[in-house]
């Protein structure tokens, strides 16, 4: 199945590369399509409307205000449309690209090395194109959730899509903390990462129970929980809620 990327920013290239096949590409930064489409092994067009007409599937990744822009400039009707755009329900782009199957999918950064989050909204006419195919060909990408209900998608972006960035700066403030009772800057900031990617592959492994792994790992009236109260205590609940609600309320304007 041939890809056609409209964009090549950093969501559009790390979707790419997770996949891992050759795609055309193309955006109004030539050399930017240019770079990614050699990147891939694939090739880099001028021009819109030759993409769609070559393209399997056309994978919207421009900017979400410009999508009747982009739509009104493609001259030949796309086989099927795959949205990466934020804020933009399937409703919106099947007005687009009417008489089309569209399948929207909001990933994150950690596609790119296939460890991603894909979220899945089929439209009204996913399951009359290649809905199996374009399937199997995201989730090369990471682990792909269907949400039944669209208006989850928002509430799922703060979790997974906004999540690399909440899970960075959690990290960089617990080695920060390392840093400052002796332990060398990489040494703290490798000992946070590897124990997040360890405990995350623990709750995988368990039922996704977090309770379970904290009380499995805090023996009463020890260091861990002397820790955790401490979290507690100061809030950690309601500022990863206050996240969220930002990010949800922002996005639903």
């Amino acid at each position: 199945m041939k890809l056609g990327l409209i964009g090549a920013g950093n969501m559009a290239s790390a979707l790419a590369r997770g996949i891992g096949e050759p795609a055309l590409v193309h955006d109004i930064d030539a050399p930017k399509a240019q770079a990614l489409a050699s990147e891939l092994g694939g090739e880099a067009v001028v021009d819109a409307t030759e993409l769609a007409e070559r393209a399997d599937v056309v994978v919207l990744c421009h900017k979400p205000q410009q999508l009747g822009e982009v739509a009104g400039g493609i001259s030949a009707r796309p086989r099927a449309v795959a949205s990466i755009l934020a804020a933009t329900p399937t409703a919106r782009i099947e007005q687009a690209y009417p008489d089309t199957p569209v399948y929207r999918f909001i990933p994150n950064i950690p596609a790119e090395v296939r460890k991603g989050v894909l979220c899945y909204v089929p439209g009204t006419l996913a399951s009359e194109g290649p809905e199996d195919a374009i399937l199997e060909l995201f989730g090369r990408a990471g682990t792909v959730l269907r949400l039944d209900d669209e208006p989850l998608i928002e509430p799922a972006m703060a979790l997974m899509s906004c999540g690399p960035a909440f899970m960075a700066l959690i990290a960089e403030s617990f080695a920060e903390a390392g840093v400052e009772h002796g332990l060398a800057p990489g040494d703290a900031m490798r000992m946070v990462v590897e124990t997040m990617g360890g405990s995350a592959a623990y709750l995988a492994e368990n039922g996704w129970d977090g309770k379970a792994l904290r009380t499995r790992v805090a023996t009463p009236g020890g260091a861990t929980e002397r820790g955790l109260i401490k979290l507690e205590d100061d809030g950690v609940r309601e500022l990863c809620r206050a996240a969220v609600d930002a990010v949800v309320e922002g996005t639903r304007r």
